[in-house]
């Protein structure tokens, strides 16, 4: 069973509508023992790094993060959340990745940075297994993760970017599977079966 963290910034009910669909059980909570107790995590996000920082703190889950051992997939803002710091708010994020999450700059990208797109697999990893390379994922995103040793595929919004990342037992992507049909259906598939 996958546990999604309700801490009033993800798109929990998209999210929830996606899971549902594949035939995956899921759980939706913000209480910490059930979080601990989890199988799999997913940490949803939109809105901005600041508030999602604070609202983990206030539920005591920034900690619980920190040392979790399942495996935990961050989406959108949640994957951010897992890198040092961020330039959104200039807040210490979890830390789980190195790196610090930049903003693009409307000199040389669309910002905010949306639509559907292709991603690059750069490495092979389980979540992209049985999806096309060619399929697209839904983006909506002004901050991005530079392309580090952890990037295992990118995106292009006038400088490459990380879209997907993983490190031990945390895995991320910056687009949104829950509003990428197909390849984003069998990705969340994917992880419910790590």
């Amino acid at each position: 069973m996958i546990t999604i963290i309700d801490y009033n910034l993800g798109n929990v009910d998209g999210l929830a509508n996606a899971l549902t669909l594949t035939g995956i059980k899921y759980k939706i909570t913000k209480n910490e023992n059930d979080i601990i107790g989890a199988e799999r995590i997913i940490l949803p996000g939109t809105e901005e790094a600041f508030s999602a920082v604070k609202k983990l703190h206030l539920l005591n889950l920034f900690t619980v993060l920190r040392i979790i051992k399942k495996p935990v997939l961050g989406i959108g803002l949640g994957m951010q959340l897992l890198s040092e710091f961020s330039r959104e708010g200039d807040v210490a994020c979890l830390g789980k990745f190195e790196g610090i999450v930049e903003k693009f700059t409307d000199t040389i990208s669309n910002v905010p940075f949306s639509g559907n797109y292709t991603v690059k697999i750069e490495k092979e990893c389980l979540l992209f297994q049985n999806i096309e390379r060619s399929a697209e994922f839904r983006f909506r995103n002004s901050y991005y993760l530079p392309v580090r040793d952890y990037t295992w595929a990118t995106a292009v919004n006038g400088i490459s970017f990380s879209a997907a990342i993983k490190k031990d037992n945390f895995y991320g992507v910056q687009f949104h599977p829950e509003e990428s049909e197909k390849a984003g259906l069998m990705l969340l598939k994917n992880f419910s079966e790590l």
